[in-house]
This record gives structure tokens, sequence and C-alpha cells, in this order.
């Protein structure tokens, strides 16, 4: 049910007829490559010539035209006018060259709040980019126009196809004036005949590029909207014996270690070959198997079913391929075509009720990934591919979702290439036509639905991306679109699955919203569901299907908080993993007009409606940097789990195939965070066991000398024994840590020799002066005003009580502002009730309690108490006595500015990235240094950032290591962050570049901070085990002192 059509003119009508998607369009088939010659490894088809570069562009409005303009398609025309065109590289974006403005929506229509259509209609108002392009054939091609002159009939003739991987939303094409095709489906090829159009010499390409048509009501994915040529444009030259589509089943039995194959290969002229044979070449060229094809029924079809022996089966974590070469030869022997298809022998279906890979259970540790580039859109170079492939073996990513459609034929290769997974989406999503606001679910506007007109554009999408991604041993799952309710149109695209491969599974989550179809999948999925909901609804003894979360942990902006109660699913069989959304943040480089750029979200091109920042959900930024949450993703989603203590590691391999024998670990000890011994070691833990390794660590007396308590912790890491295209030899991949002996000082080390020291006080200040430094503390003002030594101030103004934090985009989703709005200006409005500063009992030090209400509901009463001695140690206590019936806290502590030359953050906690309260699973103890400039990580929006948890000391210095130095008190830990920005600048700034020029620096000391969240992004709170509760105390409890 493919409904492909024939006509001899474009007619407008079709851009509003759902049933009309492809007009002279040729069947959609495999990827592989073919040669006119027995080609060397590696070897580029010269049978292809590519029609990128620069061609000419006119914009126009279809409201413009007159009714028959673009049939008559005098654009199209050879000798045409073309003077008010203007010049864009193909491919490219529109949007991205200037011709079309940007636009970011999520779930609503591009139109909406414009235009009403009701579909297939489309708005009035619709964008035609008209392209012109000029071009000479080249050798291949121009040889196939020469044989053709002496071809006796069509039959005898060689093949010339023009193909265009990608454009949006809809074409129609003219080549040299005559009417080539019409296609939709932005993400799969669309590819016309031009045999007997193409001539000598110079050839004109036009092609009618239209914004909307009815496939964009199919085409509703959550994406900058963009439209234009974005993909390759290309012809091909056909020998007359040529494989036009090739299948190829490379099986593997698990129990024998053997392969087989199943190909079937569509061969035009087939009869006119003398033999047609395949051979299957390991990856050093030795032949594996050779046999011939043979025809069927259809003297065109071809086939060959063999065993071919022993064989190293593909899987992410070994993905061995295998080259399978289809020769057709002539009498003489001599080769006509020769078809080249990379495949890996691999056995992945539905047994025993869950997914396995060669006889194993598979968990996907995914992410969802849109193709998109901050300067170019969704035009994707070969050069990013690589580097998002690089990035998810160094996260330990096995998985990809390409959301929500087909990707470039390319990326499949690396993901074969390199061992990823791939959850293949139809291009498909709907989720306008559904959902009002509010998640209001309006069914009978659902598309497709059951709708018959909307069928065949559906069956035929999920046919495309089949037929051109079928051999690639990564994929291993299709997905038949996503967010588009339910329908039995889904009954028929599902049917076409399981009619052409007997194993790959079906995906499809939307029925979750209309459960009655949910027979369209073959595995449960859902998007946000939590952690305890999955637990009971699907991985119980009652679970029917294997489960998968095709979105989670939503990581927009400071996020990805609760990561580890999903992974922890792991345990369950029916769990087989998730893909956290998303990869890279959508935001494209937009020109200041001042000589710089920012990162740019949804309405900073005036683009209305929007959907503003949330298209900045990515695990990387959008330069492809990792954010601070990459850190924790790479620990969680590592497959081999360390758990040492002071005799030894036990290894646990979750692999399902390989050992840790390619493996370096190195053991460490670490006394009070600085590393004190090293040892390299090899251990070989099969796949899928757990094995207890011992080491001899040495006793930490014989490390360092030690005068008091320490801490201790042993670490053990796994790293790259030798380097890979991704990354160096040496590079960890996952690691475990134990403290094993804690003790804690209750203030700093010995005390400074201070000379003696001069206390001083009247009515409105008490200091201590020593001959190095002085501290000031105010009876007015409510704390410490001066603390100094060398005549270096730390203090512009008394450390603030805070209670609040930057929020979060999940805090904003959620409605936190709203709830806890009064904590924004509790602490930074509280008001000093009562002031007490006295000597202490050996005239050489001085105490001070500071009474403060907090400028809440409740007024509710908070204590800071200063005790310093001669040496200018400051012991600080900042307390919270709880209250009742109050929303839970964002942050206690104080904030305080300070000058802005201490910069430098070097600590003692869990770093080095930032940390939060559910987000510490990759973070190590040790110590780190950072600067403020580091730790404030460019979200799209500025929000909280910087936070580092379970902190021993921190030194906040200058660029020569003058400063001062908090420790943790009284057995207790406490959180810091450095940076530039106070939490108020980070609240009020909607993009990095609106943040005032740093004039000071701002540092956080907080008892607590409630954790970052990530379930969602639109409503679901941090779990409560991560939040601050305000019926509970709270102390921070620290002492200072210059360095």
């Amino acid at each position: 049910m493919t409904n492909l059509q024939s006509a001899q003119q474009f007619s407008q009508a079709w851009l509003t007829d759902p049933r009309v998607f492809a007009v002279n369009r040729l069947a959609a088939h495999s990827s592989h490559k073919f040669y006119d010659h027995a080609p060397q490894c590696g070897e580029a088809m010269d049978l292809k010539q590519s029609l990128d570069g620069q061609w000419r562009v006119q914009m126009v409005d279809l409201a413009d035209l007159a009714d028959n303009e673009l049939a008559e398609a005098a654009f199209a025309q050879p000798g045409y006018d073309a003077a008010g065109f203007s010049p864009i590289e193909v491919p490219s974006a529109l949007e991205t060259k200037g011709f079309l403005n940007h636009q970011y929506v999520n779930q609503q229509y591009p139109w909406s709040g414009h235009e009403s259509p009701v579909a297939p209609d489309v708005p009035k108002h619709n964008h035609v980019a008209l392209y012109r392009h000029e071009f000479s054939l080249e050798p291949k091609a121009a040889a196939v126009l020469e044989a053709n002159k002496t071809a006796a009939d069509d039959a005898a003739k060689r093949r010339v196809t023009l193909t265009f991987q990608g454009a949006a939303t809809a074409i129609a094409v003219w080549l040299n004036g005559a009417f080539i095709g019409y296609a939709e489906d932005s993400f799969t090829p669309s590819e016309f005949d031009v045999t007997d159009v193409l001539r000598d010499g110079v050839n004109t390409l036009a092609v009618a590029c239209f914004e909307f048509s009815s496939a964009s009501w199919l085409e509703d994915q959550d994406f900058w909207r963009l439209h234009g040529i974005f993909r390759s444009v290309e012809l091909e030259a056909q020998p007359l014996v040529h494989v036009n589509d090739l299948r190829v089943l490379a099986d593997y039995d698990h129990t024998t270690g053997e392969g087989s194959l199943d190909v079937v290969a569509l061969v035009r002229n087939a009869g006119t070959a003398a033999a047609v044979a395949a051979t299957v070449l390991d990856a050093v060229g030795n032949i594996v198997w050779h046999g011939k094809l043979t025809a069927g029924a259809d003297a065109e079809t071809l086939t060959v079913k063999a065993n071919v022996g022993k064989v190293n089966p593909w899987s992410a974590e070994e993905p061995t391929l295998y080259t399978l070469q289809v020769v057709a030869t002539d009498a003489a022997g001599q080769v006509i075509e020769a078809a080249l298809q990379r495949i890996g022998f691999r056995h992945f279906a539905i047994e025993d009720g869950l997914m396995k890979l060669n006889g194993k259970r598979i968990v996907f540790k995914g992410v969802d990934r849109h193709e998109f580039d901050a300067r170019t859109g969704r035009t994707i170079a070969e050069a990013d591919m690589i580097e998002d492939i690089h990035s998810f073996k160094r996260l330990n990513i096995n998985a990809v979702r390409t959301s929500h459609y087909p990707n470039e034929t390319r990326w499949y290769e690396l993901c074969d290439e390199y061992g990823i997974y791939v959850l293949d989406e139809t291009n498909l999503e709907t989720h306008g036509s559904w959902t009002d606001p509010g998640d209001v679910f309006q069914p009978a506007r659902a598309i497709p639905g059951s709708k018959d007109e909307w069928r065949a554009a559906c069956v035929d999408r999920t046919a495309s991306m089949v037929r051109r991604d079928y051999n690639h041993p990564s994929v291993v799952i299709w997905s038949l679109g996503n967010e588009a309710f339910g329908g039995d149109v889904f009954y028929s695209m599902r049917d076409f699955v399981h009619e052409n491969d007997p194993f790959r599974p079906v995906h499809y989550e939307g029925t979750f919203n209309d459960p009655e179809f949910s027979a369209a999948t073959d595995i449960m999925s859902r998007m946000y569901a939590k952690p305890d909901e999955i637990v009971k609804l699907y991985l119980g003894e009652d679970g029917k299907k294997p489960y998968i979360s095709c979105e989670y942990s939503h990581s927009m902006g400071n996020s990805t908080g609760g990561l580890h109660l999903y992974t922890e699913l792991e345990r369950y069989p029916l769990y087989q993993g998730g893909f956290i959304w998303d990869y890279v943040d959508q935001a494209l480089w937009q020109d200041c007009g001042d000589g710089t750029e920012r990162l740019a979200y949804g309405g900073d091109f005036e683009d209305r409606p929007n959907d503003y920042e949330f298209s900045g959900d990515g695990v990387m930024f959008a330069d492809r940097t990792p954010s601070p949450k990459a850190q924790e993703v790479k620990q969680l989603y590592a497959n081999v789990k360390l758990v040492p203590d002071e005799s030894g590691v036990t290894i646990t391999n979750d692999n399902l195939f390989v050992s840790t024998a390619s493996s370096l670990f190195t053991a460490r000890v670490l006394v009070d965070g600085v590393e004190r011994w090293h040892a390299n070691y090899r251990f070989d833990v099969p796949a899928g066991e757990t094995v207890r390794e011992p080491i001899a660590f040495p006793k930490v007396t014989d490390l360092v000398a030690l005068s008091g308590s320490a801490e201790v912790t042993y670490e053990v890491d796994q790293r790259l024994a030798e380097a890979t295209d991704w990354a160096p030899a040496g590079y960890e991949l996952t690691f475990g840590q134990y403290v094993a002996a804690v003790s804690f000082d209750d203030g700093a080390a010995d005390a400074v020799v201070a000379g003696d020291a001069e206390v001083a006080a009247d009515g409105f200040n008490a200091g201590i002066h020593t001959d190095f430094g002085e501290v000031l503390l105010s009876k007015t003002q409510g704390g410490m005003v001066s603390f100094k030594r060398d005549g270096r101030e730390m203090v512009i103004r008394r450390p603030n009580l805070t209670t609040f934090r930057a929020l979060t985009d999940n805090d904003r989703g959620n409605g936190s502002g709203f709830e806890r709005a009064q904590w924004m200006a509790a602490g930074r409005y509280a008001r000093v009730t009562g002031t007490s500063v006295e000597e202490t009992a050996d005239g050489k030090g001085l105490k001070a309690a500071y009474s403060y209400e907090l400028a809440d509901a409740k007024h509710t009463p908070v204590t800071v108490h200063y005790e310093v001695d001669a040496a200018l140690r400051v012991h600080l206590t900042v307390e919270y006595p709880g209250e009742a019936d109050a929303a839970t806290l964002p942050a206690f502590g104080l904030e305080w500015i300070l000058p802005k030359q201490y910069d430098r953050l070097r600590f003692y906690g869990l770093g080095p990235e930032e940390t939060y309260a559910d987000r510490l699973h990759g973070a190590k103890l040790g110590v780190f240094s950072r600067t403020a400039a580091e730790d404030c990580a460019p979200y799209l929006l500025p929000q909280e950032t910087g936070n580092h948890e379970q902190v021993r000391w921190a030194e906040i210095t200058d660029e020569y290591g003058h400063g001062m130095r908090v420790t943790a008190a009284g057995g207790t830990r406490f959180a810091t962050s450095l940076l530039p920005y106070s939490s108020l600048m980070l609240e009020d700034a909607l993009h990095q570049n609106e943040l005032p020029k740093p004039r000071h620096t701002f540092l956080r000391l907080l008892a607590a901070q409630m954790g970052v969240g990530g379930d969602d992004t639109w409503g679901a709170p941090v779990h409560d085990e991560f939040q601050v509760p305000a019926d509970q105390p709270l102390k921070l409890d620290v002492t200072l002192e210059l360095i």
C-alpha cells in the first residue's frame, strides 16, 4: 500500500490531498553501494554524481501565484531569466540562509493563531522556494546517455536517477523544463527516473519546495521548523544489470556460533547477466562464503539462502562487520555491476517475553537525538555525526532513537561501525492535531487515527524507512512514529513491518494514550513515566511485553536529577532501558549586532508562536561540549560496576559478550582527597559475571604521616588500555569509591601564630586586629563586615541569608516559583531583630550572635553566630529551627559578595562538575580546582548552577592563592558555589549574553539545597527525598580562615 502515482504535470491540488504524496517517485529501496567494476575496499561510488553546491533560489508566496502558474512552471525552463534569484548553498535550510524566519514550536502547529486551516488544508500563505541549478554530466552519467542512443528498446537502456535525500516539506521537480515528479516525506529519499530527460551539455534542474503541504500535519515534531533542500541531491548512473534493492537477513545462531544468509535482490535486467553471485568477505578481505543467486517466480527477483559457518557476531560491544558483494557478470566473466552492503551477523528478537540479542537480554542505555547543528540546522556534517558517535562511546551510551524521523544514511553506517543500537523511527508526529493545552485529548481530530485518506501516506513513510535501513545490523527496532495517538492506521503500518521483517519488533508509544490499539506495538513503551509507576504497572508478574522508556529523564537546563532511580530498574527483567531526552540542545547561533553571537532559542527570532527555551534539552550543549549532566549519564550507563573496599574490588560485568580483559584497572588511595598511591591491574571478568579481585592496598600510615584524623578513600577505575578512535589510552570509563575511615576535625588545622591580637569594641562595631589582618563585626548591620589579610578585603557586604536559588527549567515547569515564592524574598529581606557581641572569656576573641526574622509568612527566626579567635579564625554557624506548614526550601545558607579577583575555587568534596542532592553518582570524592567562570554552566536560560555537594573544605582565592579557606565543622558537610553572578542575576537574565559584566564574585555556603529533578519539565517535582523540608532544622557550621 504505497499509492505511488504518475502524472505529466504538477497539480497544486496535491498539496492538500493526503492521498497524493509520491508522483513519479520510484519505490524505496536499500542504500547499498554499487559499481561497474570490482571495487577496492572503501572506494567511493563513481557512479554517483553530487549536485550539491551553489544553486539559485527565489522565495514566493503561493497565495500570490496564479492557479496554474506552477503547473506551467515558467521558472523551470532552461532559458528562464533568473536575474531575481539569489545564490544559496545546497544542502541547507532556507532559515539558516536567511530566506525564511526561524521558528521553534513543540506541540502546536506553526501557523497557530495566524490561520486556522482544517486538515488536510494548509495555510493560505505558504512560502515556496523556487530553486534552479545548472549542471553538466560527469563521465559515468554521460556514458549512460551515449550507450542509450543505440539501445534497441527501453529494456536495453541503462538508467540515471535523481535523488533528493531530504527536503521539507514537499517538492515538485522539473528537469530541462519537463515535469519529473512530486514527493513528500521530508526525511527519506525521493528518487526519480530522469534517463529520458537528461541531455548532453548543460542541464537545468528546477525545484519548487513548499513550506506547507498536507504532509505538514504529519510532521509536527518538537523541533525548529526548517525547510528547503537540507540533504544532498545526487544523480546515480546505473549499469544495465542493476541491483535495485537488496534485502539481507544476516542471522546468527548463538548456540552454534554460525551465521546464515537470506538474500533477496531485485535485479533489473537480471536475465542479461550470465551469472549473479554473492560473496561474504571479512574485514581483511578473506572470503567467508560464496554462492550464486537464482531466480524464483519473478525473473528479476534473485535469492539465495545459505549457512555461512562460523562467524563473529555483531553487537554494540563487538561490532564485527562483513561485506556482502553481489556481482553480476557477463559471459566473459567481466563485471557488469558489483553491489556492496556491509552486514553484521546478529539475531535480535523478542524471545521468552524479552528483547534479546544473540540470546542475551539487552538493556538500552540510550538517548534521543535530533539531527541538529547550531549553525546549519538539520544539515548535518559527517564530522558532527562522528563526534556524536565518539561522545556516545565516551559516555557509555549504547543506543539511540532517531527522534522522530529517519536520519541520514551515513548515521546508520557509523552506528554499524562503532556499535550503537538504533531504534529507527518513522517520520510521523501529529501531537498538535489531537491535544489541546493542558493535555486535553481530542481523539476525533487525531491524525492519522483510523482515517483512510492518511493510511497510504503513513504506510509509505514506514516502508521507505524499512526498505532503506533494513540491512543495517545496528537497527534493532522499528518505530511507527511519535505522539500521534492511536487508530487502525498503525495496524497497517505494523503489518507492513511484520510482513517484511521476521524478527525486529515494532515500537509505538502513542497507543498508551489510546489503549484500544495497544496491539500496534510489540513493546510496552512510555515516555516520562515515573520509576514507581513503571514498577507498578509494567514490571510485575502481570507484565505482558518488554518495557522501555522511549523518552525519560528530561534533560532541559540544569536537570537529569534522579537518573539513578531509573537505571536501578535494570534489575527487573522486563525493564530493558530507555532513551534520555535528549542529546544536543537545539539552539542556533544568532548575531547580536555588536560583533558577538549568542545561542538563541524559540522567540529570539521574533517567531510567533513559539515554545521558547524548551528546545534546550540536551545532555550536550548546542556546541556539542558536554554539560555537567553528562558526568551522571556516563557513570550510571557504565556496563561495569566497581565496588572497592580496603582489601580489593568487586567487579560486576554487565556486558553481554565481552570480558574486561582489554581494560586497564587503576587502584588508588586518597587521603583527605589527595592521591597518595596508585597501581595498575588487569582483571579478566567474563561478561555477565561478578568477580571479587583482591588488591594489596598499602597501609595509610605508610603513605603519609598523620597527626590527627583523616578520611581515606579507596578508588578503582576502569580505563581504556589502548587508544580508540573515540578516546585515548587511559580514558576512564567508570569508577568506584569507598570511604573506609572517616573522622572529622572540629575546625581548621593548627592555629596560625598571630602575635598580639587587639580587641576593639564600641557601640557600632567590634573587631580583632593582628599584625596580618582583621575581622570586624557590625552591631548595626547584622554580621561580619570585614575579613581582611595583609590589606586584602574579602567582604563587599556582610554575608546575607539566602533561602533561594535561581529557578531551574524544572523549577519553572513544576511551579516551584509559585509554591516557593516566599523563599525568594525570605532570606534577602530578612531583618535583624537582635544583636549580641562580646569578648571571649580569655579576652583575645569575639563572640557575636545575630537574631533574624526571615521575610516569610511566619517570620521564621534564624540565628547567626560568629566566634573569632586571636588567629582570626571564624567559627560561623547559621541555624534555622524549622517551620511547619511551609513549602520546602530551595536552599538555606549564606550568599557572600566577594571582590571580583577571588574567582578561584579549590574544594574537597564531590566533583569535578556541579552536583546536587539527586545528581551525585557521577561525581568523585576528591580535591578539585575550578574557576567561577567554569562553574557557571552556559544553560540556554541562565539558572541555578555551579553547586558542589558534600564539601569538607573549600578555598576561595585569587590567582596568587590569597583568600580564605572554609572548613566544615561539627561533623557536618556543606554545599558551595562560586560564580561571577548572584542568584538574582541568574534569575533575571533570559540569555547568557544578558548577564551583566562581572564586577564581583558570589560565594554561596549552604547547609542544604534541593535536587534539580528531571522526571519531566512540565510538572514533575523533585523527589521528596531530595527536597529540603521546611519543618526540619538546618544548620550551616563552618570555620573561616584567611590564607
